[in-house]
């Protein structure tokens, strides 16, 4: 497989996403060895690099992720997150960044990872209570302590990137970034470039949308997120199955699937960008694997750049408000 770097961080263009097979998502946690084997499948293919966090679960995910490496934890780059839940004080959710908290929050990812290190570890969401600065200092403790080897943050804004970076060298910024989601572009990326910061997409595939399985959301468990995301419903998904329709056309003529294609068009935006697809199963991820090898065009991906913006924010209310620009 190909790679790419992040900062000084080496790993596979097309990563793994674990966060669906145990939340969120219809069928999170209800068949662990088929989400063991995805993630073996997936070193087996030669990806090696896997995206995790304490919140999904919460616990869970990264306790499955653990036990999926056993004896196999040098062969991959694994990235986990903090900063949902807050464990000073008590257990509970709700954005915590205090450095007192990151300190509690990566012994707990350690011991559940069953690894003496974090390779690369995020703030999964920027607090505005704690100094961007602190977030960055304990980044540096950590690392001089060996528990981390690279910091991260997620859906941070130029202006936070900017200054946690100024403190400790930032190697990669995870958002959501895909044909339906292009927020990144106008003042994310162009920062990226400038630090030699590396880019890393989640939900690559817009939630699975982008795959031209989804036409409603009647066959979502009442839990999935995707439930009432405001682009699934009404209106919006109607108008949304348009833009899928015209990556459908594309796959077609590049003799791909969708999500190969979906996949191949945003490993163009970037040389120092990876997309970490989710999946719970072996022949979806074999299919997003496949991407590695899809070339586009220029004509093709032309007609992908033009491409209508979905309908509908990408989250409800409330996640929104925690998503810096």
């Amino acid at each position: 497989m190909k790679h790419t770097t992040l900062g000084t961080l080496d790993v596979t263009r097309i990563g793994l996403g674990a966060m669906t097979m145990s939340a969120y998502y219809t069928g999170a946690g209800q068949n662990e060895d088929e989400s063991i084997r995805t993630i073996q499948r997936a070193l087996d293919l030669g990806v090696t690099f896997i995206d995790t966090a304490e919140v999904y679960g919460p616990y869970t995910n990264e306790e499955l992720v653990g036990r999926a490496l056993a004896g196999r934890r040098d062969q991959v780059v694994l990235a986990t997150k903090f900063g949902f839940i807050s464990h000073v004080g008590g257990s509970q959710t709700g954005l915590n960044s205090r450095p007192e908290n990151i300190r509690a929050a990566v012994e707990g990812s350690l011991r559940r990872l069953n690894t003496d290190h974090i390779d690369l570890y995020y703030q999964h969401r920027v607090d505005p209570d704690t100094p961007i600065e602190d977030v960055a200092g304990t980044f540096a403790e950590l690392a001089a302590e060996g528990k981390i080897r690279h910091a991260g943050l997620s859906e941070a804004g130029p202006d936070t990137i900017r200054r946690a970076h100024s403190v400790f060298p930032i190697t990669a910024v995870q958002s959501e970034y895909s044909l339906w989601t292009r927020d990144v572009e106008a003042n994310v990326l162009p920062v990226l470039e400038e630090l030699g910061i590396g880019f890393v997409a989640y939900s690559p595939l817009g939630r699975g949308f982008l795959t031209g399985q989804i036409r409603s959301v009647e066959d979502f468990a009442d839990d999935d997120i995707r439930k009432n995301n405001p682009r699934f419903v009404g209106e919006n998904l109607k108008k949304n199955l348009q833009l899928v329709d015209e990556v459908k056309a594309v796959a077609e003529d590049a003799d791909a699937t969708p999500a190969q294609v979906a996949l191949a068009w945003l490993l163009t935006r970037s040389p120092h960008l990876a997309v970490i697809p989710g999946t719970k199963h072996v022949n979806r991820l074999e299919e997003n694997v496949g991407a590695d090898q899809t070339t586009l065009t220029r004509e093709q991906i032309a007609r992908l750049d033009a491409l209508q913006p979905a309908v509908g924010n990408r989250y409800e209310d409330g996640a929104m408000s925690v998503i810096e620009h």
